[in-house]
């Protein structure tokens, strides 16, 4: 009995120990989404999923509130339109105060990580945040330095990878260099990120690659061999993400110092928006990329486990589509925290697939469709745009996951993507009586027609809150 008992404990010990294995592994929260997830439901399914470090693009209160006591690992955020803000010290120490020291007792969020700006250099930027990038990350270094915490956070500056240059630039892995119009720039932040121990950070996009790019070896964008593969100074590189790390290595070893460290803050597939975001490549790349993490074999020029943080956690409709219509998908979970596919987040073949957000409240069971008893089609284009203005219709676009409808489940789609951003109002499936409500699932075998979420903050949770208040300057009154 005692022998059961022991393997019994044993066999629980592992699962413990390989839920998540692969070290340094992280996920992106991104929050620009027409209906959000309650900040405490998204922690708990971090939670769940055995992920114990999360990047933010912000520092907003009530996901401060919701990590304080997670004991995950936080890299909070300064967006690029506040870099010029930072140039100026006393803001800095503001900035300090507000949303590190403040947090920063026992049962607290445990930040490690200051990403000062997103992809700043980013050429289509037009050096907009060239001048203010630099000065904003020694303010805040600086600041934290002063803070007292300076040994335990670190300010970075996650950066894309043509900081240095195109594959013309750096044909091989180790003619890696930062682009020459950066360059200066470039070399001081390095200085000073070792100055204060603290790692470069670098997104790398293999999907990118192939993203209007159709003689790109699509092989080479995954993990499972390429049938030509790069071959550099007698090394072979199978895959771009290898091939794009170690260009970094190269860069940071002509800058004087090789040996920094790096985190990867931004990696992933999108699902939906173009003909090679889909469920099937995500799989295959995650697939590859997550076994390959756990094995901490690293890259030929950088052996060892790499930091990584994956791209992104959910989906978010509301995120601009200027890159592409896949920018609203790059979530492993959906907008409603339900797992898109099959996927050992531990990269050792355990069973230990994504948990799904528990407790997710929905909206209603209807949707708006066109109405096929309508007369007057001939505003039906201009109230479809209409819809998409307002609503995410990238299913639609072409190789997309709702790119085969009909023209009346087209517009049926657009319709129900408004009807449901406007909480299911029925003044919003009306468009000139063109639509109308339904409360039959009008999804096709390839395209879902979502139900939206009751969000964080929709009209339910406002009500309570001003309830709330209401009730606390009653009895101020009363005290008073």
């Amino acid at each position: 009995m005692l022998r059961v008992k022991s393997a019994i404990l044993l066999f629980l010990m592992g699962l413990c120990l390989n839920w998540s294995e692969v070290e340094g592994l992280g996920v992106n929260w991104g929050t620009m989404a027409t209906h959000k997830l309650d900040p405490k439901t998204v922690v708990q399914m971090l939670k769940d999923n055995g992920i114990n470090k999360v990047k933010l693009f912000d520092a907003e209160q009530s996901t401060m509130s919701a990590l304080a006591g997670s004991g995950i690992e936080v890299m909070i955020a300064i967006p690029n339109d506040q870099l010029a803000d930072f140039n100026d010290y006393g803001r800095a120490k503001k900035f300090v105060q507000r949303n590190i020291t403040r947090y920063n007792f026992n049962g607290g969020v445990n930040i490690k990580y200051v990403a000062v700006g997103n992809e700043p250099f980013l050429q289509t930027y037009n050096g907009s945040f060239t001048k203010t990038t630099f000065p904003a990350l020694q303010n805040i270094q600086n600041a934290i330095n002063e803070a007292g915490l300076g040994d335990k956070i670190k300010a970075t500056v996650p950066s894309n990878a043509d900081v240095y240059g195109s594959p013309t630039d750096n044909p091989v892995p180790s003619a890696g260099r930062f682009r020459p119009d950066i360059n200066d720039q470039m070399v001081q932040m390095v200085q000073f990120l070792a100055k204060n121990n603290a790692p470069f950070t670098v997104n790398i996009y293999p999907f990118l690659s192939l993203y209007g790019n159709d003689h790109f070896p699509i092989d080479f964008a995954f993990f499972d061999g390429a049938p030509q593969p790069v071959v550099d100074n007698g090394i072979q590189y199978t895959n771009v993400f290898d091939a794009n790390y170690d260009t970094l290595v190269s860069a940071l070893k002509a800058a004087g110092y090789g040996d920094m460290p790096i985190i990867v803050g931004e990696v992933g597939w999108p699902t939906d928006g173009d003909k090679n975001a889909n469920i099937n490549m995500a799989y295959r790349f995650y697939n590859g990329l997550l076994p390959r993490l756990a094995s901490n074999k690293g890259t030929p020029l950088r052996p060892g486990a790499i930091e990584v943080y994956l791209f992104g956690l959910i989906d978010e409709d509301a995120k601009s589509i200027a890159p592409g219509n896949f920018e609203r998908h790059w979530g492993i979970f959906r907008y409603d925290g339900q797992p898109k596919f099959a996927m050992d987040i531990s990269g050792r073949g355990q069973n230990t697939f994504l948990v799904p957000a528990q407790n997710v409240r929905y909206q209603e069971k209807r949707w708006c469709q066109f109405n096929p008893n309508a007369k007057d089609l001939s505003k039906l284009g201009e109230n479809i745009n209409y819809a998409c203005t307002y609503a995410d219709c990238t299913p639609l676009g072409y190789g997309s996951s709702c790119n085969g409808l009909d023209a009346n489940t087209n517009a049926s789609y657009a319709f129900n993507a408004y009807f449901q951003v406007q909480n299911q109002d029925e003044m919003a499936c009306i468009f000139q009586g063109l639509a109308m409500v339904t409360e039959t699932n009008i999804s096709t075998d390839t395209c879902s027609f979502n139900i939206q979420i009751v969000g964080a903050y929709s009209s339910g949770s406002r009500a309570s809150v001003y309830f709330f208040v209401y009730v606390i300057i009653f009895i101020l009154g009363l005290l008073l």
